[in-house]
C-alpha cells in the first residue's frame, strides 16, 4: 500500500482550510485517510501551520511520501531537515 502525506481541503467556498493527513494514495483527495497530522490555513497572513512533528517523522520513517505542497510546508517548518538529519545519523 502506497502511503502519502497530503492536504485534505476543508472550509467553505473561497475560504480554504486544509488538514494535513496520511492517506492511501488511491483514496480520493477529500476521502478516507489513515491519520491527521496537522493543519494548514493559507487565508491568514502569514499562513498558519500546526503540525504534530513526532507523527510526521514517524510516517516519513515508515516510507510515506509527502506531496509537493506538503513537502514545501514541511521544509519551511524544518521537519524535512530533522528527518534527513536523523536518517543520516543512523
Amino acid at each position: 500500500m502506497a502511503v502519502k502525506i497530503r492536504l485534505k481541503r476543508m472550509g467553505s467556498k473561497r475560504n480554504p482550510f486544509y488538514r494535513i493527513v496520511v492517506a492511501d494514495s488511491r483514496a480520493p483527495r477529500d476521502g478516507r485517510f489513515i491519520e491527521p497530522v496537522g493543519t494548514y490555513n493559507p487565508v491568514v497572513s502569514p499562513a498558519e501551520v500546526k503540525l504534530d512533528e513526532e507523527l510526521v517523522l514517524k510516517w516519513l520513517a515508515e516510507g510515506a511520501q509527502p506531496s509537493d505542497t506538503v513537502r514545501n510546508i514541511l521544509s519551511k517548518e524544518g521537519v524535512m531537515k530533522k528527518f534527513h538529519d536523523s536518517k543520516n545519523s543512523k
